[in-house]
């Protein structure tokens, strides 16, 4: 474990700029820290946008915005309500633009029936975005929409039938989408299915580019989440878009490594000069599923024999000289907030939007709940060893402020601090355990501080100044993370609690 935190450390100085100043300028990986798993990339111009799967945290798909490929940023939203035909499981948006529009084709599971892909519009990327609703729903299920530009002003749509899901072949389909890009026409064609070894029983997130004379088609195989994830990144490719299609002799094109772990699931973005990016996820090894899959980013280049190589057939690089000449500045390692409106990035459980208004010069912001249910404003955990600190006006009669490791309202460890009692509480699977009372400082404020080590070591203080702490209690959050998503670093409110503060920082190990 000590050798792999070197190793990423020594990629990040580079990148920082630490190499010499005749190297030319670094980035390392990944390129955005946290829980962004399926990510899309898209060149508008100069600007770089990419999405990513939300799952069951909302709003539903973040907007992200780079000028280099490298430093990324959240600036909005696809979906800030979710749409009324879905009850959950946003993943793999795939975002694209065809004759000046904008398109989104986005996974959802109807309600009361199968996962379906979707599609919505927008004039710009940045939105508003138009819902259209499911396109295809397999009784199996369908998952993982994108798009083949076939030519002659023809496009085709690609997804994944979740045959895995019954135990049954899993098949990627093509069929044609009339000129609006809203609908499906004519009939399914199946372009691939599991047949290596490596792809053990999934093949899926497709994603297809043509250059010259050839269409390549960029696949994941294996498990895609958990501790035992072996997804990795294949490719096939045929010179006709109806096939057939020949996979590459070499897959994996991208598997594990030293440093990463369960890579794919990724698009395809060329930069000014021609050269073609592999955008991505992987988990980065220790911390694994508690940081969740983070956005990568390697280059496409071709072989003699016109197969696809990324970093040499040697897994994710650790760094690489930057696209476009700009260094990764790390942005994300920190985190500050002082409410003033409830900036891009946070999220909250799909169905709670939290009673949130935002601070001014007269005072502070304010959380509410709403019912029975706290609400809960979360942030994806950058990395295994960090702190969060939350400043709250102390908490009135009947009042609860919290700060929690955060998997789902479900499964959580929070530190509860109202009725003068700081509490550290369990829940798992819905079920709640006090496991540490203490009394509360007295004064008009209150500090909260959770500490994250190795990626489940949860250790929680409260101050009545930020200076002096009491220990409050401690926690293994080594259970928390749903399958598919990353931990989050929440603020957790039952009644009314004025927020002050927030502050999240990554330690070093």
């Amino acid at each position: 474990m000590k050798k792999t935190l070197m190793l990423i450390g020594m990629a990040v100085a580079m990148a920082m700029g630490d190499a010499g100043a005749d190297e030319k300028p670094r980035y390392a990986n990944p390129v955005l820290r946290g829980d962004y798993p399926d990510p899309s990339v898209i060149r508008v111009g100069e600007l770089y946008y990419a999405t990513a799967t939300s799952s069951e945290w909302a709003p539903h798909f973040p907007v992200l915005l780079s000028r280099d490929l490298v430093n990324w940023e959240v600036v909005g939203s696809v979906f800030e309500e979710t749409p009324d035909w879905a009850s959950g499981s946003f993943w793999a948006p795939e975002i694209c633009e065809w004759k000046g529009k904008y398109y989104l084709y986005y996974t959802g599971r109807k309600k009361g029936g199968p996962l379906a892909v979707a599609v919505a519009t927008a004039p710009k990327p940045e939105g508003p975005w138009t819902d259209h609703g499911p396109l295809v729903a397999q009784e199996a299920g369908s998952i993982d929409g994108s798009v083949m530009d076939m030519g002659l002003g023809q496009r085709w749509l690609v997804w994944k039938e979740d045959g895995n899901s019954r135990q049954l072949p899993t098949v990627l389909w093509s069929q044609r989408l009339d000129e609006t890009g809203t609908k499906l026409t004519g009939e399914p064609k199946e372009i691939l299915r599991n047949d290596a070894k490596w792809e053990g029983a999934v093949v899926e997130g497709p994603y297809v580019m043509r250059v010259r004379e050839w269409f390549y088609l960029f696949y994941a195989g294996n498990s895609c989440c958990g501790g035992r994830a072996e997804y990795a990144e294949g490719v096939a490719r045929s010179k006709s878009p109806g096939g057939p299609w020949e996979k590459c002799p070499h897959n994996p094109v991208i598997g594990a490594n030293e440093l990463f772990r369960a890579p794919g699931h990724g698009s395809v973005v060329d930069d000014p000069s021609g050269r073609h990016w592999l955008v991505y996820h992987a988990y980065v090894q220790p911390t694994m599923v508690f940081t969740g899959r983070e956005m990568m980013l390697d280059e496409v280049t071709f072989g003699a024999d016109g197969w696809p190589v990324v970093n040499g057939g040697k897994g994710p690089s650790s760094d690489a000289p930057a696209p476009l000449g700009v260094a990764g500045e790390r942005k994300e390692s920190r985190y500050w907030d002082q409410f003033e409106r409830l900036a891009p990035g946070w999220q909250w459980p799909m169905g709670g939007k939290p009673d949130f208004q935002p601070g001014n010069a007269h005072g502070s912001a304010k959380l509410r709940s709403r019912g029975d249910a706290p609400a809960i404003l979360g942030r994806s955990v950058t990395s295994g060893d960090v702190v969060a600190t939350l400043v709250v006006g102390a908490p009135g009669d009947g009042a609860m402020a919290g700060l929690s490791a955060c998997g789902d309202p479900d499964n959580m460890v929070t530190l509860e601090c109202g009725e003068g009692k700081a509490r550290v509480v369990r829940t798992e699977r819905g079920k709640r355990e006090v496991l540490l009372e203490k009394p509360l400082p007295g004064g008009e404020r209150l500090h909260l501080r959770l500490r994250v080590a190795g990626g489940r070591r949860l250790d929680f203080a409260v101050s009545a100044d930020g200076k002096t702490w009491t220990e409050a209690g401690s926690g293994d959050g080594g259970f928390l993370p749903p399958w598919d998503r990353s931990i989050r670093t929440a603020v957790v409110v039952r009644g009314e609690v004025s927020l002050v503060r927030f502050d999240s920082e990554p330690l070093k190990p």
